[in-house]
């Protein structure tokens, strides 16, 4: 990845409704969410929350398929990935120790179980 392409996709997710939109569609992987339903859950109106995915999608972090009369947003996982290693590219100056606790944050997921909010 680019430094300008960091930069713009950097400068997508730096707007409240569109760091909390890509989040929404991270926890609902992989089968995503209607346009109109991630409008609903963070309380933004139609029209605006279209024009914010549009602002993710030409960044890369969303994509979106229609499904009959709907559209339906998933987070790029891929792009993701990608701005993850562009920020870890030359981390520790070749002493990937140094950076084990980091890496080890990224192994996976939290679990969280269905009937208690806190992670497992």
């Amino acid at each position: 990845m680019e430094t300008t392409n960091a930069i713009a996709s950097f400068a997508a997710l730096s707007q409240d409704t569109r760091l909390k939109a890509f989040r929404l569609l991270v926890s609902q992987e992989p089968v995503g969410l209607p346009a109109g339903e991630i409008a609903r859950q963070l309380s933004v109106p139609h029209n605006t929350m279209s024009a914010h995915l549009s602002v993710l999608a030409r960044a890369g972090w969303v994509v979106s398929q229609r499904q009959s009369r709907q559209i339906i947003y998933r987070a790029s996982l891929s792009h993701m990935e990608m701005v993850i290693q562009f920020l870890l590219q030359d981390c520790c100056a070749g002493h990937p120790e140094l950076c084990a606790s980091l890496v080890d944050s990224l192994r996976g997921c939290r679990v969280v179980n269905s009937n208690d909010s806190n992670p497992e």
